[in-house]
């Protein structure tokens, strides 16, 4: 039986970059069943599955501000700065963006590139 605090998912999230899809419960700026949380922007949320606190929640996304595209908040699919930006806006508008944008993003290209090491793979 469900608790009272919980609701039931009001459709699926899919983030239109990478295709991530997870139900959401919640769109807005004040998830339910929190004391003061306030998010900067209008998110996707769902309750967090790992915790029997109902005042946890995971942000999975929002709307591109620039192209209004809805993407999660992975780093290969969007970054927030003072609104949430797809990469490829960002990449767009590069210029329009302060030099630790630029810089973060390099990193981003340059931790991509790395090969990432499984465990129990032989060399």
């Amino acid at each position: 039986m469900a608790g009272e605090g919980e609701r039931a998912p009001l459709g699926t999230f899919e983030c239109q970059l990478c295709a991530l899809t997870a139900p959401y419960s919640y769109v807005g700026q004040k998830p339910p069943n929190t004391q003061s949380v306030v998010l900067l922007e209008e998110s996707y949320v769902m309750k967090d599955p790992f915790s029997p606190d109902q005042q946890r929640f995971l942000v999975l996304g929002s709307r591109c501000s620039a192209c209004g595209r809805l993407v999660c908040v992975g780093q290969g699919c969007s970054l927030f700065y003072c609104r949430r930006f797809c990469l490829p806006c960002v990449r767009e508008n590069l210029s329009a963006f302060p030099q630790e944008i630029r810089q973060d993003l390099d990193k981003r290209k340059a931790s991509a590139k790395k090969p990432a090491g499984r465990p129990g793979a032989q060399p």
